[in-house]
Protein backbone atom coordinates (compact mmCIF):
# COMPACT_ATOMS: atom_id res chain seq x y z
CA UNK A 1 0.00 0.00 0.00
CA UNK A 2 1.06 3.60 -0.61
CA UNK A 3 1.89 5.86 2.31
CA UNK A 4 -0.81 8.53 2.43
CA UNK A 5 -0.29 9.83 5.97
CA UNK A 6 2.70 10.74 8.14
CA UNK A 7 2.29 10.71 11.93
CA UNK A 8 5.02 12.65 13.73
CA UNK A 9 6.04 12.59 17.37
CA UNK A 10 6.47 16.01 18.98
CA UNK A 11 9.46 16.17 21.35
CA UNK A 12 12.64 15.26 19.51
CA UNK A 13 10.95 15.28 16.09
CA UNK A 14 8.83 18.43 15.73
CA UNK A 15 10.21 20.39 18.66
CA UNK A 16 12.96 20.71 21.26
CA UNK A 17 12.15 20.89 24.94
CA UNK A 18 14.58 21.87 27.67
CA UNK A 19 17.97 20.37 26.81
CA UNK A 20 19.10 19.69 30.39
CA UNK A 21 16.16 19.69 32.82
CA UNK A 22 18.32 18.48 35.69
CA UNK A 23 20.56 21.54 35.38
CA UNK A 24 17.49 23.68 36.06
CA UNK A 25 16.39 21.45 38.91
CA UNK A 26 19.86 21.64 40.50
CA UNK A 27 19.62 25.43 40.42
CA UNK A 28 16.54 25.26 42.64
CA UNK A 29 16.80 21.97 44.52
CA UNK A 30 20.55 21.45 44.81
CA UNK A 31 21.41 17.93 45.98
CA UNK A 32 17.72 16.98 45.89
CA UNK A 33 17.38 17.72 42.17
CA UNK A 34 17.30 14.10 41.05
CA UNK A 35 14.85 13.21 43.79
CA UNK A 36 12.57 16.05 42.74
CA UNK A 37 12.89 15.08 39.10
CA UNK A 38 11.87 11.50 39.81
CA UNK A 39 8.89 12.69 41.83
CA UNK A 40 7.74 15.04 39.09
CA UNK A 41 8.04 12.54 36.27
CA UNK A 42 6.25 9.90 38.32
CA UNK A 43 3.46 12.40 39.00
CA UNK A 44 3.11 13.06 35.27
CA UNK A 45 2.30 9.44 34.36
CA UNK A 46 -1.40 9.67 35.19
CA UNK A 47 -1.96 13.09 33.59
CA UNK A 48 -0.39 11.84 30.36
CA UNK A 49 -3.45 9.57 30.18
CA UNK A 50 -5.80 12.35 31.25
CA UNK A 51 -5.91 11.12 34.85
CA UNK A 52 -5.43 14.01 37.26
CA UNK A 53 -4.02 17.50 36.92
CA UNK A 54 -0.26 17.65 36.54
CA UNK A 55 0.12 21.33 37.40
CA UNK A 56 -1.66 20.70 40.70
CA UNK A 57 0.85 17.93 41.40
CA UNK A 58 3.75 20.29 40.64
CA UNK A 59 2.34 22.86 43.06
CA UNK A 60 1.97 20.18 45.72
CA UNK A 61 5.40 18.55 45.29
CA UNK A 62 7.84 21.38 44.64
CA UNK A 63 7.73 23.14 48.07
CA UNK A 64 8.99 19.95 49.72
CA UNK A 65 12.16 20.00 47.62
CA UNK A 66 12.99 23.52 46.49
CA UNK A 67 12.59 27.19 47.31
CA UNK A 68 11.06 28.23 44.00
CA UNK A 69 7.58 29.20 42.86
CA UNK A 70 6.07 25.96 41.45
CA UNK A 71 4.52 27.79 38.51
CA UNK A 72 7.93 29.25 37.62
CA UNK A 73 9.46 25.79 37.70
CA UNK A 74 6.63 24.42 35.57
CA UNK A 75 6.95 27.17 32.97
CA UNK A 76 10.72 26.71 32.81
CA UNK A 77 10.60 22.93 32.37
CA UNK A 78 7.42 22.25 30.41
CA UNK A 79 6.48 25.44 28.55
CA UNK A 80 9.97 26.16 27.19
CA UNK A 81 9.44 24.63 23.73
CA UNK A 82 11.26 25.46 20.51
CA UNK A 83 9.62 24.16 17.32
CA UNK A 84 12.00 22.93 14.64
CA UNK A 85 11.66 25.25 11.67
CA UNK A 86 13.13 22.55 9.42
CA UNK A 87 10.55 19.98 10.53
CA UNK A 88 7.69 22.45 10.12
CA UNK A 89 8.94 23.27 6.62
CA UNK A 90 8.93 19.55 5.87
CA UNK A 91 5.37 19.31 7.18
CA UNK A 92 4.36 22.02 4.69
CA UNK A 93 6.05 20.15 1.86
CA UNK A 94 4.35 16.89 2.79
CA UNK A 95 0.95 18.53 2.97
CA UNK A 96 1.65 20.31 -0.31
CA UNK A 97 2.35 16.91 -1.86
CA UNK A 98 -1.11 15.76 -0.81
CA UNK A 99 -0.25 13.70 2.26
CA UNK A 100 -2.05 13.95 5.58
CA UNK A 101 0.38 15.04 8.28
CA UNK A 102 -0.55 14.39 11.89
CA UNK A 103 0.86 14.85 15.39
CA UNK A 104 1.17 11.85 17.73
CA UNK A 105 2.45 12.82 21.16
CA UNK A 106 2.39 12.00 24.88
CA UNK A 107 1.41 15.19 26.70
CA UNK A 108 -0.47 16.23 29.80
CA UNK A 109 -3.29 18.71 29.31
CA UNK A 110 -1.57 22.03 30.07
CA UNK A 111 1.45 21.37 27.87
CA UNK A 112 -0.69 20.01 25.06
CA UNK A 113 -2.97 23.04 25.17
CA UNK A 114 0.11 25.29 25.06
CA UNK A 115 1.28 23.46 21.93
CA UNK A 116 -2.16 23.74 20.35
CA UNK A 117 -2.80 27.42 21.02
CA UNK A 118 0.43 29.30 21.75
CA UNK A 119 2.51 27.33 19.24
CA UNK A 120 -0.41 27.01 16.81
CA UNK A 121 -0.01 23.29 16.15
CA UNK A 122 -3.72 22.81 15.44
CA UNK A 123 -3.22 24.89 12.30
CA UNK A 124 -0.14 22.97 11.23
CA UNK A 125 -1.37 19.37 11.48
CA UNK A 126 -4.42 17.67 10.02
CA UNK A 127 -5.12 15.47 13.07
CA UNK A 128 -3.62 15.81 16.54
CA UNK A 129 -3.38 12.75 18.80
CA UNK A 130 -2.60 13.96 22.32
CA UNK A 131 -2.35 11.17 24.86
CA UNK A 132 -4.23 13.04 27.59
CA UNK A 133 -7.31 13.20 25.34
CA UNK A 134 -7.05 9.56 24.30
CA UNK A 135 -6.79 7.95 27.73
CA UNK A 136 -3.71 6.01 26.64
CA UNK A 137 -0.12 6.80 25.70
CA UNK A 138 2.71 5.51 23.60
CA UNK A 139 3.98 2.81 23.49
CA UNK A 140 0.64 1.17 24.42
CA UNK A 141 -0.95 -0.43 21.33
CA UNK A 142 -4.31 1.20 22.13
CA UNK A 143 -2.73 4.58 21.48
CA UNK A 144 -1.97 3.65 17.89
CA UNK A 145 -5.36 1.99 17.35
CA UNK A 146 -7.13 5.18 18.42
CA UNK A 147 -4.77 7.31 16.32
CA UNK A 148 -5.65 5.27 13.24
CA UNK A 149 -9.35 5.74 13.95
CA UNK A 150 -8.85 9.50 14.20
CA UNK A 151 -6.79 9.65 11.02
CA UNK A 152 -9.29 7.40 9.23
CA UNK A 153 -6.76 5.28 7.40
CA UNK A 154 -5.54 1.66 7.43
CA UNK A 155 -2.31 1.07 9.32
CA UNK A 156 -0.18 0.32 6.28
CA UNK A 157 -0.97 3.73 4.78
CA UNK A 158 0.47 5.53 7.83
CA UNK A 159 4.17 6.17 8.44
CA UNK A 160 5.02 6.99 12.06
CA UNK A 161 8.24 8.79 13.06
CA UNK A 162 9.38 8.88 16.70
CA UNK A 163 12.63 9.45 18.58
CA UNK A 164 12.04 6.49 20.93
CA UNK A 165 12.64 2.94 19.71
CA UNK A 166 9.99 1.48 22.05
CA UNK A 167 7.32 3.64 20.42
CA UNK A 168 8.49 2.70 16.94
CA UNK A 169 8.37 -1.01 17.75
CA UNK A 170 4.91 -0.68 19.30
CA UNK A 171 3.58 1.09 16.22
CA UNK A 172 4.90 -1.70 14.01
CA UNK A 173 3.08 -4.33 16.08
CA UNK A 174 -0.18 -2.53 15.24
CA UNK A 175 0.74 -2.56 11.54
CA UNK A 176 1.95 0.99 10.99
CA UNK A 177 5.10 1.65 9.06
CA UNK A 178 7.48 3.27 11.53
CA UNK A 179 10.94 4.81 11.65
CA UNK A 180 13.22 5.90 14.49
CA UNK A 181 14.59 9.43 14.04
CA UNK A 182 15.68 12.37 16.20
CA UNK A 183 16.27 16.00 15.29
CA UNK A 184 19.97 15.58 16.04
CA UNK A 185 20.27 13.16 13.09
CA UNK A 186 19.43 15.88 10.57
CA UNK A 187 16.61 16.29 8.10
CA UNK A 188 18.51 14.78 5.18
CA UNK A 189 18.35 11.49 7.06
CA UNK A 190 14.62 11.94 7.66
CA UNK A 191 13.98 12.62 3.98
CA UNK A 192 15.91 9.44 3.13
CA UNK A 193 13.74 7.47 5.57
CA UNK A 194 10.61 8.91 3.99
CA UNK A 195 11.90 8.06 0.52
CA UNK A 196 12.40 4.46 1.66
CA UNK A 197 8.62 4.31 2.05
CA UNK A 198 7.95 5.91 -1.32
CA UNK A 199 7.47 9.44 0.00
CA UNK A 200 9.50 11.47 -2.49
CA UNK A 201 9.56 15.25 -2.12
CA UNK A 202 12.02 16.16 -4.87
Amino acid sequence: MTVRHVLLDADGVVQHGVRDPFALLRRWAGDRAEELGRALWAAERGPLRGQGDFLESVRRLVPSYADVDPDTLYESLWADITPSEATLALVDRLRGAGLGVHLGTNQHRQRGEHMRTVLGFDRLFDVSCYSWEMGTKKPEPDYFEIALERIGAPADEVLFVDDMEANVEAARTVGLRAEHWHLDRGHDVLEDLLAGHGVLLG
